[in-house]
């Protein structure tokens, strides 16, 4: 298959794949590294990671993933089923003339990572993942679960299953939205302990924004960054993002025959001390030694929130590239 010819700086492209087409972008030449990007982000996540890579010695490669961005946004809700994502990314490994790569996922991108390297062992080699961890497939219904975690108020995934819900609120003003859900999770913007928790809102009439911070953006987003992500969601509008959540119990119904299995290949786990994914999951973070065997290092950043290689980009590039050398000694 004919490759292009490697380039010092970004370049994009699209690539057919079930979705219909993926949007890219990959920077250097050598092993390939995905990127998987969460929510309500895109490819434009990693910029600090695709350089660095870049410089290291590797085939750095972020993409917008199904719904988002340049990507295509199919119509269906079923269309965004974990298993469909996988599909994708083993289409993009293909599309770029490569047998094989090492994944590394955020956010929801962790969760995308994950399954497509315990799926796909023989084309994932090697997966990272930031801010969520590995947690296996099984357990209870995931919305019997996460009606249950607000007691008198709603959580915010459970706010997010109902197609529209979510929409009215953010699209009437999605720069703003955004501004106000990414201060939330940053480390120097989050609200502060004993304030209301933007993780959920009021049963009757509640909205997330309503306790989102008043103040100015977090120091990790500067106003072209945040033009960046409001204008690509302000042009797909936000359902494609939003159904990632909406298929969540037809993912528990199709990853039922891995039940509690482990992934074997080497791995990464980089969390923020900060971060609410990171301490509502630390019992999965204990269990890596028996749900991560292969697991070569694990880091918790202090004084670090939710957008982990946006909020630290060197801590976390010096850590990817650490790991990624040692999967060649």
């Amino acid at each position: 298959m004919h490759r292009p010819a490697p380039s010092a700086h970004p370049r994009h492209r699209t690539v057919e794949a079930p979705a219909g087409r993926l949007h890219l972008v990959e920077q250097g030449t050598g092993p390939l590294v995905l990127l998987v990007h969460g929510f309500p982000e895109s490819w434009y996540s990693w910029r600090h990671q695709l350089p660095a890579l870049a410089a290291a010695g590797y085939r750095a490669v972020a993409f917008d993933v199904r719904g988002y961005g340049r990507s295509s946004r199919p119509a269906a809700t079923d269309a965004y089923r974990m298993l469909d994502l996988v599909e994708d990314n083993l289409a993009l490994v293909r599309a770029l003339g490569e047998e094989s790569a090492v994944i590394v996922g955020h956010d929801w991108g962790s969760g995308i990572a994950a399954a497509s390297a315990l799926l796909h062992p023989e084309v994932f080699r090697a997966v990272g993942l930031l801010s969520v961890p590995y947690a296996p497939p099984g357990g209870p219904r995931p919305t019997d679960v996460l009606a249950r975690m607000g007691g008198d108020e709603e959580f915010y995934v459970s706010y997010f299953q109902e197609p529209g819900r979510a929409e009215a609120e953010m699209e009437p003003d999605l720069r703003g939205w955004l501004a106000g859900f990414y201060a939330a999770m940053s480390a120097d913007t989050m609200p502060a302990h004993g304030e209301p928790d933007p993780h959920f809102v009021a049963r009757t009439g509640g909205r997330l924004r309503d306790r989102f911070p008043r103040g100015g953006l977090p120091a990790w987003l500067t106003q072209d960054d945040l033009d960046v992500y409001a204008g690509e969601f302000e042009r797909t509008g936000m359902t494609g993002a939003l159904n990632r959540y909406r298929t969540m119990d037809r993912d528990w119904e199709d990853l039922a025959p891995y039940g509690g299995a482990p992934i074997e290949q080497p791995s990464l786990f980089i969390g923020g001390a900060l971060d609410a994914s990171t301490t509502w999951m630390a019992d999965a973070i204990d269990a890596f030694p028996t749900t991560l065997p292969g697991l070569v290092s694990s880091h918790i950043l202090d004084g670090c929130g939710h957008w982990i290689q946006q909020e630290r980009p060197e801590e976390v590039n010096h850590l990817l590239t650490a790991w990624l050398a040692s999967l060649r000694s």
